[in-house]
């Protein structure tokens, strides 16, 4: 696997496609704190780290909301990821766009750690602009 962040992020939209409750993948540290970010701005439920034998993987409980009592719209409408493999983005903290306005985010990689687009803007901190989703 060349982008394990395209993974994590394309697994998470694929699940929620399919309208399933829960995604495990395996963990990393970068994994990890993306997973959090992500229950902390309120777009899935809940994380955890869980050991399978040797190894350990992250299960992420994935957030719907009910729009009539047969149908549910994912909280995650769209991820794109800006910076890639083959292609890394920088940017510097005046560059940080909103996203849909205020109603997405932006995921920021910088030397304090990865952090939301308005965190980073608000520290003045700029870094790899890692994607945004809504």
């Amino acid at each position: 696997m060349l982008d394990p962040i395209a993974d994590m992020l394309t697994r998470i939209r694929n699940a929620q496609a399919a309208g399933q409750a829960v995604v495990v993948l395996s963990t990393s540290k970068l994994k990890h704190t993306i997973a959090k970010l992500l229950e902390h701005e309120g777009f899935i439920a809940r994380v955890e780290k869980e050991a399978d034998g040797a190894r350990e993987n992250l299960r992420i409980w994935l957030k719907y909301t009910m729009v009539s009592p047969t149908q549910k719209m994912p909280a995650i409408q769209e991820v794109t990821r800006i910076s890639k493999q083959g292609r890394r983005v920088y940017v510097k903290k005046n560059e940080i766009k909103k996203v849909k306005s205020g109603y997405g985010i932006a995921i920021v990689s910088t030397s304090a750690g990865v952090m939301t687009g308005a965190e980073a803007h608000k520290r003045g901190l700029g870094g790899e602009y890692i994607c945004r989703l809504w």
